[in-house]
């Protein structure tokens, strides 16, 4: 099986590395599996709760980690902050 690359999972995963934390932290603090963050980080999956947890580890909101999830009158109204 063939892995592709999901820049935005990498970007997060770096994101989450230059701030002490990872996938599998974020999935501790949760009590979830490693593997159900992953499939929320890379869009294959959704979690409120998750989503929040993550875009919270790397300062942002999860509108802003997460863009295409969100609809567009939340981008308007963090922008306006």
């Amino acid at each position: 099986m063939s892995h592709t690359v999901n820049p935005a999972h990498e970007r997060l995963k770096m994101e989450l590395r230059l701030r002490g934390k990872s996938i599998a932290s974020v999935a501790r603090e949760l009590e979830v599996l490693r593997s159900t963050v992953t499939l929320v980080s890379q869009g294959l999956r959704r979690s409120l709760k998750i989503e929040k947890a993550l875009a919270d580890a790397v300062e942002k909101t999860p509108a802003e980690l997460f863009p295409d999830r969100y609809p567009a009158e939340e981008d308007s109204a963090a922008n306006k902050t």
